[in-house]
Order: C-alpha cells, then sequence, then structure tokens
C-alpha cells in the first residue's frame, strides 16, 4: 500500500470531530458506575410516585380508578404491621420456589433423556409442539381439579409451566450439542454414557441455567394465578380479592411486592449463574422478564 492509501485511510478518523474521538467525559464515568445508576433509578421512581400523587390530589386523576401513592403506602404499612402481608409473600414465595426447583428439574432431566433415544424423541415432539401452543393459564383449572384447593395445587400449577420450558430448553441445548466432537469420542471407544456425561451434560448446562430466569417468572406467574381461582392466602389471593372490592390501593400493594419478589429471585439466578458459570459475562440490566 502506498503512502498516499495510508494517508487516505486515515483522514477519515484525523477529520473526526474532537468530541467523538474523546471517550465519555467525567461526569459520564461517575454516573455510569452501580452507585451511579442506582441513584439516577431512584430519582426517577420518586419523580414518578410524586408526579402520580400530585395528579391525584389536583383531581386530574380519579383515585378509586388508579389509587394515589399516599394511600398504596397506608395500606402497605398497615399490612406489615399486623403481619398478613409477610404471610402472603412467604406463601406465594414458597409456592413459586418450590413449582421452580421441580419443575425445572423434571423438564431438565427429561429434555437430557430424550438424547438417548432418537426414535423416543421423534415420537413425543409433535405432543410437546401440540401441548406448548395451549396457553398455560388454560390448565389451571384442570390442576386445581386434581390437587384441590391447597398449597398442593399452586405448587402443581407452578411446576406444570416450568416443567415444559426446561423440556424443550434441555431438550434443544443436547441436539444443538457439538456433533464433531461427539463423533471423535465414539470413534476413541466411549460410550454413549461417557458422551453424555463428557458433551451433552456440559453444552446443556449454559442453556439450563439460562432458562432459569424466564422459569422463576412463569413459576411465580403459576403460583398467583392458582391463588387467583382458590385460595385463602397469598399474594394472588390479596390481589383477587382487592380488586373485587375495587380497592386499588391494596391491588397496587400486591403487585409492587411482586414485583420486589421477581426482582430478588431475578438477581438471585443471575448470582446462581455466575458462580456456576463465571466464564459468562451475565448482565442482568438486559434481562426482561415477561
Amino acid at each position: 500500500m502506498t503512502t498516499h492509501a495510508l494517508k487516505s485511510a486515515a483522514a477519515p478518523e484525523a477529520e473526526r470531530p474532537a468530541a467523538l474521538r474523546r471517550g465519555p467525559g467525567p461526569l459520564a464515568r461517575a454516573v455510569d458506575t452501580t452507585l451511579g445508576r442506582g441513584l439516577i433509578q431512584a430519582a426517577a421512581v420518586a419523580v414518578f410516585f410524586a408526579a402520580w400523587e400530585i395528579a391525584v390530589d389536583a383531581g386530574w386523576l380519579t383515585e378509586f380508578l388508579v389509587g394515589a401513592p399516599s394511600g398504596i403506602w397506608r395500606v402497605f404499612r398497615a399490612s406489615l404491621m399486623d403481619g398478613s402481608l409477610a404471610v402472603d409473600t412467604w406463601y406465594t414465595l414458597v409456592e413459586a420456589i418450590l413449582g421452580f426447583v421441580i419443575g425445572t428439574a423434571l423438564g431438565s432431566l427429561a429434555g437430557l433423556g430424550l438424547w438417548y433415544s432418537v426414535l423416543v424423541a421423534r415420537v413425543v415432539e409433535p405432543f410437546i409442539v401440540a401441548i406448548n401452543s395451549v396457553p398455560k393459564i388454560a390448565l389451571a383449572p384442570i390442576v386445581i381439579l386434581w390437587f384441590g384447593t391447597g398449597f398442593v395445587s399452586k405448587v402443581a400449577l407452578a411446576v406444570s409451566l416450568t416443567a415444559l420450558v426446561a423440556l424443550i430448553a434441555a431438550y434443544q441445548a443436547a441436539r444443538d450439542a457439538d456433533p464433531d466432537l461427539q463423533a471423535l469420542m465414539a470413534s476413541m471407544g466411549a460410550t454413549k454414557n461417557r458422551i453424555f456425561r463428557s458433551v451433552i451434560v456440559p453444552s446443556t448446562l449454559p442453556a439450563i441455567i439460562g432458562m432459569f430466569r424466564i422459569n422463576i417468572g412463569f413459576a411465580l406467574v403459576g403460583a398467583v394465578v392458582g391463588e387467583f381461582i382458590s385460595s385463602q392466602r397469598g399474594l394472588g389471593h390479596l390481589i383477587y380479592n382487592a380488586s373485587s372490592l375495587y380497592d386499588l390501593n391494596t391491588v397496587w400493594v400486591g403487585l409492587f411486592v411482586l414485583m420486589f419478589v421477581g426482582f430478588v429471585l431475578y438477581h438471585v439466578i443471575d448470582v446462581v449463574e455466575r458462580r456456576i458459570l463465571p466464564w459468562r459475562q451475565v448482565s442482568t440490566a438486559g434481562g426482561i422478564q415477561v
């Protein structure tokens, strides 16, 4: 390459404005930290609630229809003091965690088990697709009918929502495991069990752990929906009863506590993933829970 060509290639970089060539300024670097981002998020939440309260006080919004932050705080404080909110939260939390653990374990084992037999996998795959196409919440009345209206039915509903997701994730990851590595180990005399332990399980582990983030949300949904249908306690029961009485402030308390529980569980899973898969750079900022 000639000297003229080198100068031409370097010209666009040199012609860039200085502001574009520089990195983030000191203010941006100071803000783009865990503390800085947390302060911005807290300020945004405070502004939102302040604007909400002002709109209700000014008569622009009706408290009957949207609630009010001051009313939400009063309900939250009262239910926290009498212990009812803690009981409801604990009940829903235990249901969701048990459903998550059982459903994820059963689904992952079943998905990995399908790798052993191509024939069985091809036979059951259409049924898996068909069941997966049904909205999982539609199973709630059947689960309640089978398992009753007690604690077990809420756990069973959470299991029904999480098991299929885990099964599909594990099976797909097992199918996508490196075929060349499997063929290499088979050519060296490795048994199918050895290939499963040395290739399939390590290959599927990142997909299974990554699926935890989705499944914890499904487990919470299953527990809450079960409480909607039939329960005497839990956050779902709290929200359902309050909505039937048009008590929007109590409904918001239940919803905000659910958001907080989901947020905490999501970050617990993030810590677990970092410990089990330390080579993966996991960012909770980009995580979305549906």
